[in-house]
């Protein structure tokens, strides 16, 4: 049975909170609250893939 990478599940629950907040913002007409989330969202996702490969390069995944 393969262990859990809690990090991992860590970056998805954010990735998935700053996509909802897109949504959210779509529904109030924030412009601004549309590309703050956009933006957490790159940089979330983009934080998860660095680490992947990290860890895949470090033998740890």
């Amino acid at each position: 049975m393969k262990s859990i990478k809690w990090v991992f599940v860590l970056y998805s629950l954010g990735a998935l909170i700053s996509m909802f907040a897109i949504g959210v913002f779509v529904g109030l007409r924030s412009i601004p609250g549309v590309l703050f989330s956009i933006l957490l969202l790159i940089l979330i996702m983009g934080f998860g893939f660095k680490t992947k490969k990290k860890m895949r390069d470090d033998g740890t995944l």
